[in-house]
């Protein structure tokens, strides 16, 4: 059973399978009746929700990101980035993607790392038609249980 064959497998649809062109790209993105160009956030986002539906991911971006989105997240008007801790580079028929992780502690890394990698791949593939070249995964971080940083009561400015 060819590569191919099992990404369709698993996926348990028919018609699943990609086209590939004499490159070995996805051929289903450049047509002879027109070109489909998919968005980086949009690839971005996809490889989000696909390393968050993996267990033992405890959350996503290195320290600062991770930071600055929580700043974010408290100003009005202003939403949490839903791609954070995911950058991709998107070409015509390929993609490449760089995920940051915090991972739980008592995991093995290397395992949750396969997973993730294994898991993104499948659903930028299904979903996009791109061909992913390489998932790159950097664990910034292991939650343990209990460690969260105490909220500070806030000091009333006014006495």
């Amino acid at each position: 059973m060819s590569q191919d064959d099992r990404r369709g497998a698993e996926h348990g649809a028919v018609g699943t399978r990609r086209k590939r062109g004499a490159d070995g790209g996805s051929s289903e993105l450049v047509t002879p009746g027109g070109s489909t160009r998919i968005a980086d956030d949009v690839v971005a986002k996809i490889a989000t929700m696909a390393a968050r539906q993996v267990g033992g991911v405890y959350e996503m971006g290195a320290g600062m990101s991770r930071t600055i989105g929580s700043v974010r997240e408290r100003l009005p008007g202003m939403t949490a980035d839903s791609t954070q801790g995911v950058a991709v580079q998107v070409g015509e028929r390929q993609a490449a993607v760089d995920i940051d992780l915090v991972v739980e502690y008592g995991l093995s890394i290397p395992d949750l790392a396969t997973a993730v990698r294994t898991n993104v791949v499948n659903e930028i593939e299904h979903m996009c038609g791109l061909e992913v070249v390489e998932v790159n995964i950097t664990v910034d971080d292991v939650h343990v249980d209990g460690e969260e940083p105490e909220a500070r009561p806030e000091e009333s400015r006014v006495r």
